[in-house]
């Protein structure tokens, strides 16, 4: 029985080097804690125009980024299993993937997993918290196979 439900949204042109749905789900399955809860998650594929928006509006920051999250937070006495919303750039990631020498596929498991974490609680803001970040990354990557995602 799958854990996620996703709502995968196209908002740009379209491009045969996307992760398919299945391989999302996949991602996110991994990313989330072992739990029996079914989540919905929203991942939103856009340009670098509205990413670039969207990081200005949220973050104060006037440059396209790879990825936004929006964790979901329910009124009190309601119980929704919605996580939230992943706003990823495909361009961004196209271009941090050749600039950084990258594996494509490595690095958009990579940006799916760290927005999943901010989804989940996770920051960075703090040394602490982005000791744990990166470690629970390194985690998730190698047990889907890959290695560290900061290595070439």
């Amino acid at each position: 029985m799958r854990k996620v439900l996703l709502n995968l949204q196209l908002a740009c042109s379209k491009s045969r080097k996307l992760p398919d749905k299945l391989t999302f789900i996949h991602w996110l399955e991994t990313t989330f804690p072992i739990s029996n809860k079914i989540m919905e998650v929203t991942i939103r594929l856009v340009n670098k125009t509205e990413s670039r928006t969207l990081n200005m509006r949220y973050r104060n920051k006037n440059y396209p980024t790879n990825v936004l999250s929006f964790p979901f937070i329910s009124p009190k006495g309601i119980n929704i299993p919605i996580l939230g919303d992943l706003v990823i750039c495909p361009q961004v990631i196209k271009d941090e993937a050749q600039k950084q020498n990258k594996n494509p596929k490595r690095h958009w498991a990579h940006v799916v997993i760290h927005g999943t974490l901010h989804l989940l609680g996770y920051n960075h803001i703090s040394n602490e918290g982005f000791k744990d970040m990166k470690m629970m990354e390194m985690k998730i990557m190698r047990n889907l196979g890959y290695h560290n995602p900061d290595e070439l």
